[in-house]
C-alpha cells in the first residue's frame, strides 16, 4: 500500500481510498483549496466539495465563483459517468498558458449530485500546482482520472497500469 508521510499541519486523520463508497459521496470541506497555472492563481477557495469514491483519490470540485474570471473557457466534446450524469469541459488559463480540456463540470448532474452543478473540478497535473491547506497535491495516475493525493490519504489507486479492472 502506498502512504505518503502526513503534512505536519495535517490535523484531520488519515484516509484509506478504500473505505470510499460506491456509488461516491460528496463531502464539503472547508480545506483551503488553490489552484495555480501559468505563475497565478487561478482558483482559491474554502468552500469545495470533494468526490470521494473507491480506490480513487478525492476529486475537489471548486465553485466556478472562486475560479479567477476568463480561467475557464468551455470546450465542445463531452464524457458520461454512471454515477454523475454528463460532463462538459473546459480549457484552463492562467498567465500565458492554456491547458486544453484540464477541467470539467457536471451541468446537469443525476439525482444526488446537483451540488456539482456550481463547480469544477481540474487535473491537477496538468496545472503547475494545486494545494489543500497548503500541502502540494500529487496528481493520480492516468489520464482520464483527477484525483488530488495529499500525505492523508493512502492507496494503492486506480490509475496506474493493470489497475483498469479494478
Amino acid at each position: 500500500m502506498e502512504h505518503l508521510p502526513l503534512h505536519p499541519e495535517q490535523e484531520r486523520a488519515a484516509e484509506s481510498v478504500w473505505d470510499y463508497p460506491r456509488p461516491p459521496r460528496l463531502e464539503p470541506t472547508s480545506e483551503h483549496v488553490q489552484v495555480f497555472l501559468g505563475g497565478r492563481l487561478i482558483a482559491d477557495t474554502s468552500s469545495a466539495v470533494r468526490v470521494l469514491e473507491t480506490s480513487h483519490p478525492p476529486v475537489y470540485y471548486i465553485p466556478l465563483e472562486d475560479f479567477a474570471p476568463d480561467a475557464l473557457v468551455p470546450v465542445p466534446g463531452s464524457t458520461w459517468c454512471e454515477y454523475k450524469g454528463k460532463a462538459a469541459y473546459f480549457d484552463v488559463v492562467g498567465g500565458n498558458e492554456r491547458a486544453a480540456r484540464a477541467a470539467w463540470t457536471y451541468p446537469d448532474p443525476v439525482t444526488g449530485y446537483a451540488p456539482l452543478a456550481s463547480r469544477a473540478a481540474v487535473y491537477p497535473g496538468r496545472m503547475d500546482r494545486c494545494t489543500v491547506d497548503g500541502e502540494e497535491v500529487r496528481a493520480q495516475d492516468g489520464d482520464f482520472y483527477g484525483g488530488w493525493i495529499t500525505g492523508r490519504i493512502t492507496g494503492p489507486f486506480k490509475g496506474a497500469p493493470g489497475t483498469g479492472g479494478w
